[in-house]
C-alpha cells in the first residue's frame, strides 16, 4: 500500500449531529467510515459558466471523475468557512477574503463518504489558476451543457457532485443562462 502525504492529515471526527468528538488521520477516517467534514464550492464566471474539475487519478475517492469546482476536507481545528477559503486558494489560486454564499449542507451518509458537507457558490470574474497536482484538469461549461452531460453520461461524475447539482437545480440555486 502506498502512503500519500494527505493520508496523515488530521481531520475532525464528528457525531451524528456534526459535533466534534475527536480527530483522526485522514486514511483512518476513511478506512473506518468515521463521520467527518468537507466543503464543496461551485464556481461560476461572469457569463454563468461553471468551472468543472476532473479529479486527479491518485485521489482516493472518485479518481478521474468530474467533481465540484473545489472540494476538500475540513482540517482538525478548522471551521467550514476557513476550509472553504483555504481550498479555493489551494485548488484554483483564488485568494478571497469574504466567504462565498452558503447554499445548503449535506448530511453524512455513505453517498457522501460519511462527510457532512457545506455547499458554497462563488461567482467571480477573476481568472482561475488551477493546481494540476490537485486536479487532472478543469474546464468551463454552460449549465445546459452540464445538465445534458449528467443525463447522458452520469458515470463520468462523482456521485456526490450529481447529488449536489440536482439539489441546486431543484432549489433554484443554479439557473440556465
Amino acid at each position: 500500500m502506498t502512503h500519500r502525504l494527505e493520508d496523515a492529515e488530521l481531520l475532525p471526527v464528528v457525531d451524528s449531529e456534526d459535533r466534534v468528538v475527536g480527530s483522526a488521520r485522514r486514511d483512518e477516517v476513511h478506512q473506518k467510515g468515521l463521520r467527518h467534514r468537507a466543503v464543496h464550492v461551485l464556481i461560476f464566471d461572469g457569463d454563468g459558466q461553471f468551472f468543472f474539475q476532473k479529479r486527479a487519478l491518485y485521489k482516493e475517492s472518485s479518481p478521474g471523475l468530474w467533481d465540484s469546482s473545489v472540494a476538500g476536507h475540513v482540517d482538525a481545528g478548522e471551521s467550514y468557512d476557513q476550509c472553504c477559503l483555504r481550498e479555493v486558494a489551494e485548488e484554483v489560486g483564488l485568494v478571497i477574503k469574504k466567504v462565498p454564499m452558503r447554499l445548503f449542507k449535506l448530511p453524512a451518509t455513505p453517498i457522501t463518504d460519511m462527510e457532512f458537507s457545506w455547499i458554497y457558490r462563488l461567482d467571480t470574474v477573476v481568472p482561475l489558476v488551477p493546481d494540476y497536482v490537485e486536479m487532472e484538469r478543469g474546464a468551463w461549461f454552460s449549465v445546459n451543457a452540464l445538465d445534458q452531460w449528467i443525463e447522458k453520461r452520469p458515470e463520468e461524475m462523482s456521485t456526490v457532485f450529481r447529488v449536489i447539482w440536482q439539489r441546486c437545480r431543484q432549489q433554484g440555486f443554479i439557473v440556465s443562462g
